[in-house]
């Protein structure tokens, strides 16, 4: 198809100002040299891209220190192309305010009151995990988010910092100190690391920004809702894979997570009671507040008048006492007197509402609701002495070998792995209606079993100390069978945390994490089993809801991008009746990824296009690695970012649904068959090609990335080459360095084209925020791939033959996707839908050709054996530089 020429990219004036600084920079600090060649290199990649010339880039003409800091300056300038976009908007997750969704449901006739109701009860989480695809440096991070500050300072017009500083120098500087950066991680990151800098996004921008949200929401519905956006994490407790996470990485994680929280909660008293100088010369001071201000033992005759000054030292000796028995040490800011802690955020809150109340009998809603004391309330609410929610997670294969070894032990069966699901379910019943423990001091057990055990007895410890929010879900990955989810209430047992008897309790509940398309298909079979037994329907009840997470990753590496998202939005629906009979509310945790591969794209959309009756206001999605920084990084992108998660969740689950009945059912019925045909061209070409997997291998530069010290946890589950051990992000990311991309497309151009009524397809895609979704995000991987970039990395494959054989089939059917994806959405090139978007990407591809280019040449000569330090150095910085420009390729 003759696409027409595109319009002119506009290019953001602030990629213009930072990328000249870069260059100013480059041409200090690197010299004369690197600088024009750098230039030349540019000018003839965007020529090139222009359709100009065919010119020469001159890369051969770089010798190793230069082919470094080429690739570092062109991956610096990509970082600085992100933050600029960041700063415009181009990458917010957003289509509809809060405030407009809100009229948008009223026009629907759904009330405030409605409105408010869902609220109360909804929960909507982004749940921070530790997967490795955020390449960059925390000390990287920190510089843009300076820059990003320092940009800020900048719109306002202001020429110098409050420190002093000019604003033009000073991002000049921060530039010059990531020059000077190293970008690359010496060592691996361990699972403390992968806490600490998730603590430090909580602390810097999840913490203040989300009490001003709802500061926000509360002005647009007139009524105070509960807390529903709260924030979760995997960091410490995900150790699925990772031998690395352990009973000392969870405590480690609660612990750091208290320091965190209560150091906010701390600071913000210290500023309050500067802002309360409220006198008893000049105000009637309420009774409770005296009382406060009397047990708090400050008997300084300079604030003798100053009985809510007096109250907050009270308050703040209280939370210091109360830091020291959680954390384990004194505050930075030493209490002015003794307090005896507080038993939990519960007891603290009702003293901040003492002063609340009080302040409101003085001077109304004003005082009382608005400015530092209104959000420190709204912080305690929604954060606790928890911060968020630790998830612990681990692989159903473990639960099976510790429950059996346990079983063994303790005399009750000695083959229980052998045991058929009937059998096994019927045992772990007997055994949980039963008082006893399995566990005893005087067994010896292996270092599996005790580590598990570890881990419940930590996770028992967090809720005495912090409360049972601390942790509520425990997810077992490859969940399969009812079974898998008792061996959970069975471990949990053994620290006290599953109760049985007339009124059985659950205080972590256990979730499947259903990954497969397989078990996607059966998840509501498995879910109908374990509802019906009766001691599990009552402590769904009793809690009002379950949740069940559904994984995207694997189940693309299963069965390719479209089956993939069919037959995650097929198990949704196909739930929600299983969870209605039940009684039971539905949660849905979604297990996303940055790349679309891995279910990334815009979480607003995807949110909106869930099934109806699905999202019943309460759902959780993973962030992780590049997206975290991406979409919160900066309080401005996280603001909006979680407004969208808001809005989209109070839509989907208030609006009334878009589509009659009988054209759904006509839909759902073609994605059927397109999602078969799909299935078949994607396990065709993966699992049934001969020698796809050497391909894959050499093609990619898959066992380079697994050198990346990006993460704590292996690449591959075992140590097989086999694709279903490797994990779901190596196998996405490596196909993007290589520009492929192959798990967010292929299958679906097979698919499109089979189907004869290309008009109905139309319509699917004007008509279903399911379908135009799922296209839109292949239309983003389609744009950001190149076959002929592509076809450079098959020169890495050692078989000529075999080369020559897959890829002209991956080539071959990209096209064919690209051709009927523009037939279908009626457009004569990729995002011409969706200019900046398509003017983001147009604007950073010349610069990274470049960098494949390289990294193709460093490939070679590193499988060739040459051990020069700086080309395995050169292919992890082409890596870094090519990830960053993609943005979300892990």
């Amino acid at each position: 198809m003759n696409a027409p020429s595109r319009p002119a990219i506009q290019q953001n004036p602030d990629i213009r100002y930072l990328g000249k600084l870069l260059g100013d920079v480059i041409r200090e600090h690197g010299g004369q040299d690197l600088f024009e060649h750098t230039e030349r290199i540019r000018s003839a990649s965007v020529e090139r891209h222009r359709g100009e010339t065919p010119t020469d880039l001159g890369l051969d003409r770089l010798g190793l220190d230069d082919t470094l800091s080429f690739v570092r300056g062109f991956g610096l300038f990509s970082m600085l192309a992100n933050l600029a976009e960041d700063r415009e908007g181009v990458m917010v997750d957003t289509k509809i305010e809060f405030a407009s969704a809100v009229d948008e449901l009223k026009d629907h006739g759904v009330s405030t009151a409605d409105i408010l109701a869902m609220l109360d009860d909804a929960l909507i989480a982004p749940v921070l995990t530790a997967h490795p695809t955020e390449v960059r440096r925390k000390s990287v991070i920190d510089h843009r988010a300076r820059i990003a500050e320092l940009m800020q300072m900048r719109d306002t017009g202001a020429t110098t910092t409050p420190e002093g500083d000019d604003v033009a120098e000073a991002i000049v500087r921060q530039i010059a100190l990531l020059w000077r950066t190293r970008t690359l991680r010496r060592e691996r990151l361990g699972v403390t690391d992968e806490v600490d800098n998730a603590l430090a996004f909580m602390r810097d921008v999840f913490l203040p920004v989300l009490p001003g949200l709802y500061g926000q929401w509360e002005k647009v519905l007139g009524e105070r809702p509960d807390s529903f956006l709260r924030l979760g994490s995997w960091t410490g407790g995900d150790r699925d894979g990772n031998p690395f996470v352990t009973a000392d990485s969870l405590r480690y994680a609660q612990r750091g997570a208290a320091d965190t929280v209560l150091t906010h909660y701390l600071d913000a008293l210290h500023q309050l009671g500067s802002e309360l100088s409220i006198s008893s010369e000049l105000a009637d001071i309420a009774p409770e507040v005296r009382a406060l201000a009397d047990a708090s033992g400050d008997t300084s005759a300079h604030r003798s008048d100053e009985h809510y000054r007096r109250a907050i030292i009270g308050i703040y000796n209280r939370l210091s006492a109360t830091y020291e028995r959680l954390v384990g040490k004194k505050p930075a800011r030493p209490p002015i007197g003794d307090g005896e802690p507080y038993d939990g955020p519960a007891e603290f809150s009702a003293d901040l509402r003492t002063l609340a109340r009080a302040l409101a009998g003085l001077g109304g809603e004003t005082l009382a609701s608005q400015g530092a004391l209104g959000r420190l309330i709204r912080s305690v609410r929604t954060f606790g002495f928890h911060l968020a929610t630790l998830d612990m997670r681990q692989n159903s294969a473990v639960h099976e070998r510790v429950v059996a070894e346990l079983l063994k032990s303790a005399g009750v069966q000695d083959d229980y792995l052998d045991l058929d699901e009937p059998a096994r379910i019927a045992l772990l019943r007997e055994e949980l209606a039963g008082g006893r423990p399995l566990r005893s001091p005087w067994s010896e057990y292996s270092e599996e079993t005790t580590g598990e055990l570890a881990i419940i007895d930590a996770a028992a410890e967090a809720h005495r100390l912090l409360g049972p929010e601390c942790i509520s879900q425990y997810v077992v990955s490859m969940a399969e069978t009812v079974s898998d989810l008792l061996e959970v209430h069975v471990l949990l047992r053994e620290a006290g945390l599953y109760r049985s008897g007339d009124e059985p309790h659950a205080a972590i509940m256990a979730v499947p994490l259903f990954e497969t398309i397989g078990d996607l298909e059966n998840a509501p079979g498995v879910m109908a089993d374990y509802f019906a037994l009766p001691e599990v329907a009552h402590i769904a009840r009793a809690r009002g809801h379950q949740e069940v997470m559904i994984g995207y990753s694997d189940s693309n590496k299963d069965g390719g991008y479209l089956t993939s998202c069919w037959n995650l939005a097929k198990a949704s629906e196909a739930l929600a009746p299983v969870f209605a009979e039940a009684g039971v509310g539905m949660q849905l945790f979604h297990g996303r990824g940055g790349s679309v591969g891995r279910g990334g794209g815009s979480a607003f959309e995807a949110i909106r296009g869930q099934p109806p009756g699905t999202v019943q206001g309460r759902i959780r999605i993973t962030e992780q690695g590049e997206v975290i920084a991406a979409k919160f990084g900066t309080a401005d992108s996280a603001r909006t970012n979680l407004e969208a998660m808001a809005t989209a969740s109070m839509l989907a689950t208030l609006e009334p649904q878009r589509l009659p009945d009988a054209r759904y059912q006509g839909f759902m019925e073609t994605m059927d068959t397109l999602s078969s045909t799909a299935f078949d061209a994607y396990r065709g070409l993966v699992y049934g090609t001969d020698g796809f997997v050497d391909f894959f291998r050499q093609m990619t530069p898959i066992a380079e990335i697994a050198t990346l010290k990006i993460g704590s946890r292996p690449a591959s589950r075992k140590a097989t080459n086999a694709i279903e051990d490797l994990r779901a992000i190596p196998w996405v990311f490596s196909w993007a360095q290589a520009r492929v991309m192959l798990p967010g497309w292929y299958g679906v151009g097979q698919a499109l084209t089979a189907h004869s009524d290309k008009a109905q397809l139309k319509d699917m895609a004007q008509g279903w925020a399911f379908f135009s979704n799922t296209l839109a995000n292949l239309e983003m991987v389609l744009s950001k791939s190149d076959m002929a970039l592509a076809e450079q990395y098959t020169e890495l494959v050692e078989d000529r033959d075999l080369a020559a054989h897959i890829f002209p089939q991956i080539r071959d059917a990209w096209h064919r996707t690209h051709d009927v994806l523009l037939e279908v959405t009626d457009q004569s090139y990729l995002l011409e839908n969706s200019p900046k978007l398509d003017a983001s990407i147009r604007l950073r591809l010349p610069y990274i050709e470049p960098l494949n280019l390289l990294q193709v040449e460093l490939l070679k000569r590193h499988r060739a054996g040459e051990t020069d330090e700086r080309i395995a150095e050169g292919i992890q910085l082409s890596i870094n530089a090519i990830a960053t420009a993609l943005r979300n390729s892990g």
